[in-house]
């Protein structure tokens, strides 16, 4: 039996954790500059991907 791929809205999701992640990385110099809409930028990001990755079920078993 053939499983079907992920969804796209789990790929898509894993680009904004990716993001997300270079956010944080880059957290300290974006405070600098944006104040704290950076770490709304950066929780909003890591939720919309996490949110989308959980979203897809997956392969069934």
């Amino acid at each position: 039996m053939q499983d079907p791929n992920h969804s796209a809205s789990f790929w898509i999701g894993n680009a904004l954790l990716g993001l997300a992640l270079v956010v944080l990385i880059f957290l300290g110099r974006l405070w600098e500059m944006m104040g704290s809409l950076a770490m709304l930028l950066w929780m909003g990001m890591a939720g919309a991907g996490i949110y989308l990755v959980t979203r897809d079920k997956g392969p069934s078993s």
